[in-house]
Parts: structure tokens; C-alpha cells; sequence
């Protein structure tokens, strides 16, 4: 990481919001993005004892992906008309990769997830994170294909390969870079890791 760009982008912020995400304008987005009333609705929905119930762990999929304000207006519908078309046999895949992506072998669940929804051509960046960002918003990253790549560019990472089809170690790495680039900022820029990343999108100068 280019460690003294990120010192400039922290600075610039601040002076241009002194209190970070405390300032009244990124309350105010705060406010928008409901990201409080959505991490709770994602931890009582995916706690570990909910998922005996598969159809009703599917459903609350579909409910947080369609009330999400960082998933695009054309991906909401196509998720939700395919995971409502499946049995509950064919929803296993997609349930228990959650399962393990937040509650066991994440790698194992993340990977279950990306094939659960590759044939209907939805294992997006996006689909995969979400619900594990919400869940754990401070351990789990959202990835947006556009912010990450512009946040390597940016802050000159020394990247795996980005593809678009999501991986394992991709995620894991980009992971690994948000928490080492977070150590180095101001708590008031970093309330969870989906503000901090907001920080570094905000801080991309193209």
C-alpha cells in the first residue's frame, strides 16, 4: 500500500468532514444506506440456529439482497426470481455456503456460494459479500468491482489478479489489504468496513 497517499486522502476528508463519519452529511448518507437496521435484520436472520429452516434462511436472502442500497436495480430482481425458483434441495448449496462463509470454513462457504449461483450466471462480487459484510461489518468486506479496482489503483496495492468471477483467495487477500490499510486511520473513518471503503471511494481521484 501506498501508505503516505492514504495519509492524504485521510487528511483531505477530515478537512473536509472534521468528525469523519460523525459529520452531519455522511449521518446523513448513513441514514440512506440504513446500513444499522441491516446488519441487525442480517445477524437475527443468519444466526447459526436459523438455518435448520432453508427456505426461510433463502427468503431472508432474497429480503436482504432487495433492500440492500449497494446492490444494483437489475441484480435484485434476477436474484430473487431465481433463488424463489428453487426447491429446497437445490437451495442446500446456496443456505449451508452461507452458513459456512459466517459461521464455519469460510473458504469452503464462499466457494459453495460462488457455484450455487454460477449457473444462473449470479455469482457476482456483490451477491457473494453482502450478506457476510452485513453480518460481520467489521471482520467482512463488501467488494463493488469498480470501488476495488479503483482502490488498487489508487492506493498502488500489490494485487492478486482480478477477475470478475469471485475467488476465494481474491477476496481473501483484498480482505487482508482493507484491515492493514484501516490500522493506519482515525477510528471516525472506519465504523465498519463498508464506511471505510465509502472513504476510499470518496478518495479516489481517478
Amino acid at each position: 500500500m501506498n501508505l503516505e497517499k492514504l495519509k492524504q486522502a485521510e487528511a483531505l476528508f477530515l478537512q473536509r468532514y472534521p468528525q469523519g463519519f460523525l459529520h452531519p452529511d455522511m449521518l446523513a448518507l448513513g441514514k440512506k444506506h440504513k446500513m444499522d437496521k441491516m446488519i441487525e435484520m442480517a445477524q437475527t436472520s443468519f444466526a447459526k440456529s436459523r438455518f435448520k429452516d432453508v427456505k426461510g434462511v433463502a427468503s431472508a436472502m432474497v429480503q436482504i439482497v432487495s433492500r440492500s442500497s449497494m446492490i444494483s436495480v437489475f441484480e435484485k430482481p434476477r436474484f430473487k426470481d431465481y433463488v424463489t425458483s428453487l426447491d429446497t434441495n437445490e437451495l442446500l448449496p446456496l443456505t449451508e455456503g452461507l452458513k459456512d462463509f459466517i459461521h464455519g470454513n469460510q473458504r469452503q462457504g464462499f466457494e459453495s456460494m460462488v457455484n450455487a449461483l454460477k449457473y444462473a450466471k449470479l455469482a457476482k462480487w456483490s451477491l457473494i459479500t453482502l450478506i457476510p459484510n452485513y453480518f460481520a461489518p467489521n471482520d467482512e468486506v463488501f467488494l463493488k468491482p469498480t470501488t476495488v479496482k479503483g482502490v488498487i489503483k489508487q492506493f498502488e496495492l500489490e494485487p492478486l489478479q482480478y477477475k470478475p468471477t469471485p475467488t476465494w483467495e481474491f477476496y481473501d487477500w483484498y480482505r487482508q489489504q482493507i484491515a492493514a490499510m484501516k490500522a493506519e486511520i482515525i477510528d471516525t473513518l472506519k465504523p465498519n468496513n463498508a464506511a471505510f471503503c465509502g472513504f476510499l471511494m470518496m478518495s479516489n481521484d481517478g
